[in-house]
């Protein structure tokens, strides 16, 4: 079984995760409705792109 010569340092193995976040939701702030929302969703009140499209 394959075993590394050295321990890897604490420096080597963080610089390696910081790839590894959990990225933000983007939202934005809808004028016509005055609310936030999430981009490409439907909002929470049924509008998308100005229109309703859920009752």
């Amino acid at each position: 079984m394959a075993v590394p010569a050295r321990k890897t340092s604490k420096a080597k193995k963080r610089l390696r995760r910081t790839h590894q976040k959990v990225a933000q939701p983007e939202i934005s702030y809808d004028e016509t409705l005055g609310d936030y929302r999430r981009s490409h969703r439907v909002s929470l009140k049924g509008y998308y792109k100005g229109k309703k499209v859920i009752d």
